[in-house]
């Protein structure tokens, strides 16, 4: 059945990425909504946004890469690989998501929209940089993160150091957690070709993945420190501090994969972080 491969090729059945891309982003709106009134729209904006946005990331991806995930085991059943769609119909169906972008641009300010088609290009242009980048998580990382800013926007024009922050941040947690990620296809990446920080780190690359989280996590809390918050948001900064541990085991068994979907959680707590001061 067609609709059950276009769920696939969208990776809808699979949301971990949806997840990811969404806590930055409610990051950004409560940053920048702290001072200001945050409406059900907003969020709604936000989270049709994000899986709608990923959906396109991963139909753009796997346009580019659906000669590539024919060598590699864990990616030979997509849609494309398989060839259960045609380009075409990838084509077609990535122009339909576009569109509904698109329409959800146009009730979000003018800020909103001319930062979100400068973001755009990223997404389209992430999927080849890891045929001529070193280290395409770092180009990953600047197009995660603006949907932190993306997200700012629609609440907040004015500039704040927090959101410069926030944004470092984000850029430098995505590095982390999809190191792991390239951490598990590293023998398929060295045969067909295809760079990641795994392979550029080598031997050092859970060190060096480990770093780029806690740069994150100390960023976190150089935002809650300027901004004054409260003893609640440091009881959450504690749970980050305590997941950090948690992922480390998961890395010394060599489950790469699931230490990155772990970071499904790390990001849904600093959502909870910043929400608490808004609640309270």
């Amino acid at each position: 059945m067609k609709l059950i491969q276009y769920i696939k090729l969208a990776r809808l059945d699979k949301p971990i990425g949806i997840y990811l891309l969404l806590w930055p982003s409610l990051m950004g709106l409560l940053i920048g909504g702290i001072n200001e009134n945050l409406t059900i729209k907003s969020f709604l904006i936000v989270l049709f946004g994000a899986i709608i946005v990923r959906s396109c990331g991963c139909v753009i991806n796997d346009i580019s890469d659906h000669n590539i995930d024919k060598s590699v085991k864990r990616t030979q059943t997509r849609p494309l690989a398989a060839g259960k769609l045609t380009i075409l119909e990838a084509w077609t169906f990535f122009a339909i998501l576009a569109l509904f972008s698109l329409a959800i641009l146009l009730i979000t300010p003018k800020l909103t929209q001319m930062i979100s088609l400068i973001f755009a290009i990223c997404i389209v242009i992430y999927p080849l940089t890891k045929r001529f980048l070193n280290a395409p998580q770092v180009f990953l990382g600047i197009t995660f993160g603006s949907g932190a800013i993306i997200s700012y926007s629609l609440v907040n024009s004015d500039f704040s150091i927090s959101i410069l922050l926030l944004y470092i941040a984000v850029i430098c947690w995505t590095i982390s957690f999809d190191t792991f990620y390239a951490m598990e296809d590293l023998k398929d990446d060295l045969k067909i070709g295809i760079n990641s920080t795994a392979i550029l780190w080598k031997d050092n690359a859970v060190k060096v993945a480990l770093f780029f989280h806690y740069v994150f996590l100390g960023i976190f809390i150089i935002i809650g420190l300027l901004n004054e918050f409260s003893v609640t948001f440091y009881f959450f900064v504690l749970l980050l501090v305590i997941f950090v541990f948690m992922q480390i085991g998961y890395i010394k068994k060599k489950k790469y994969l699931e230490a990155f979907k772990f970071n499904n959680w790390v990001g849904m707590i600093c959502v909870l972080a910043l929400s608490s001061e808004i609640i309270w």
